[in-house]
C-alpha cells in the first residue's frame, strides 16, 4: 500500500536488513549540489532507528556525507519500494578487522516512506552477483557484515 509513512524501520523491514542486499543510496554531491546515487550491498539496520552502510573510503558518498549529512535508501523489500531517510556520518574512517580500507557509515532514520505507486506491487526483488573471484567475494562479504555487527 503506498503512502505509508513511519519515523522507524517497521520489524518486517528490520529483518530484510539483516544481511548484505542490493540498494541504493543518494546523497547530495559535494561539488555540484545536485543528487548522487550509489549502488550498495554491504549494509545492516543495527536496530529499528539506525541503518550501518559500508563503503569504500575513497567513495564520493563518504565525501558527500561530510559536506551534506542527509540521505535516502531506496529498498526494495516485502512486494513493495521503500525511500528511507536520515542523517549520516560517518562513524569510522577505517572499518578495523577488514583488509580493504572500508568506512563505517551511520544513518539515523527520520522517515520511511511507502514509495510504490499506487495499485501495483513488486513480483522479483532485484538480484545480483559477484563477477570477481567467488571464494573472495563471500570472504569478504562475512568479515564486514561481521565488523558491522560489532561496531
Amino acid at each position: 500500500m503506498a503512502n505509508e509513512v513511519e519515523t522507524k524501520l517497521t520489524k518486517a523491514l528490520f529483518d530484510e536488513l539483516q544481511s548484505e542486499r542490493f540498494v541504493t543510496i543518494a546523497t547530495i554531491d559535494h561539488e555540484t549540489g545536485g543528487p548522487n546515487v550509489s549502488a550498495i550491498s554491504w549494509l545492516l539496520a543495527k536496530d529499528e532507528q539506525t541503518i550501518l552502510i559500508a563503503v569504500d573510503s575513497r567513495s564520493r558518498i563518504i565525501e558527500n556525507i561530510k559536506e551534506n549529512n542527509k540521505a535516502a535508501i531506496s529498498l526494495i523489500a516485502n512486494e513493495s519500494t521503500f525511500s528511507i531517510q536520515g542523517s549520516a556520518a560517518v562513524k569510522e574512517e577505517k572499518l578495523s578487522g577488514i583488509p580493504l580500507k572500508m568506512s563505517l557509515v551511520e544513518m539515523k532514520i527520520e522517515e520511511v516512506r511507502d514509495v510504490m505507486f499506487y495499485g501495483s506491487k513488486i513480483v522479483t526483488e532485484p538480484g545480483y552477483d559477484k563477477t570477481y573471484d567467488k571464494e573472495a567475494a563471500s570472504r569478504l562479504d562475512r568479515q564486514i557484515m561481521e565488523a558491522m555487527r560489532k561496531a
